[in-house]
């Protein structure tokens, strides 16, 4: 199993996800014009980054992507479309990167499961990696996806009234949730499903957190050890703080 779950588990979804995207724009015939769509969708995201949903007008886009208005007309009919096919890459940019992230920490996971040889204090210091783990994840996150996340949040906000991007943004969130549903069942949760929910919640919020107050004071060293706990009950070990 542990060959597996990058190849044909958390990476094989993520990739899925990012080869089912559709974009609702008109389709650029051209290399030239596929680059000016390019331009507009990238235009349409440093707004959403910079002012929000409600920022993304046809003119405004335009000015910012440097292209006549009638190329944002012509490639993208409404603001529902740019909007849309602006999420679309996101998320299809989203997906490959997690496909990657998943592959990648495979090799984390079969070196971590050969130095586990099932004893109790193997168990706890597998708790305490995986936390560091995930800690580690978040802290880059937001140290070189910062802008990402924030569009992320803005069209989380935006999907609760566009049934379209709320159909992408359960798809985005799905990547995330079933890599870390299959990651735990290889840790040895018991219901590893009911623990990515918790995981990732929890995870998803420092995440908020940190970019809605900035850089504070010990909030690594708290959250680390939020994510410890959180570790040692889903493995079923003994919290350090003996909790």
């Amino acid at each position: 199993m542990t060959r597996s779950i990058a190849q044909n588990g958390a990476a094989g979804a993520a990739t899925a996800v990012a080869k089912s995207v559709e974009y609702r724009g008109r389709k650029a015939s051209r290399e030239g014009s596929e680059q000016r769509r390019q331009q507009i969708l990238d235009a349409a995201m440093r707004i959403v980054v910079r002012d929000g949903v409600r920022g993304v007008r046809h003119r405004a886009v335009a000015a910012e992507a440097s292209v006549p208005l009638s190329a944002t007309t012509y490639y993208f009919k409404d603001i529902d479309d740019l909007l849309t096919d602006a999420f679309s890459q996101y998320v299809e940019r989203s997906a490959a990167y997690m496909a990657r992230l998943w592959e990648n920490t495979e090799v984390v996971l079969r070196d971590m499961l050969a130095r586990n040889d099932g004893s109790a204090g193997a168990r706890s210091h597998l708790a305490d990696e995986i936390a560091g783990m995930a800690m580690e994840y978040i802290r880059h996150q937001l140290l070189t996806r910062r802008d990402f996340l924030i569009a992320e949040h803005a069209f989380h906000h935006e999907a609760l009234i566009n049934p379209r991007l709320a159909r992408l943004v359960s798809a985005h969130q799905e990547i995330l949730l079933q890599g870390t549903c299959q990651f735990l069942q290889v840790m040895g949760s018991a219901q590893p499903l009911q623990d990515a929910q918790v995981l990732t919640g929890v995870m998803c919020r420092m995440e908020y957190q940190a970019l809605l107050h900035g850089p504070q004071p010990d909030a690594d060293k708290e959250n680390l050890g939020i994510l410890t706990r959180q570790m040692h009950l889903v493995l079923g070990t003994a919290n350090p703080a003996g909790e």
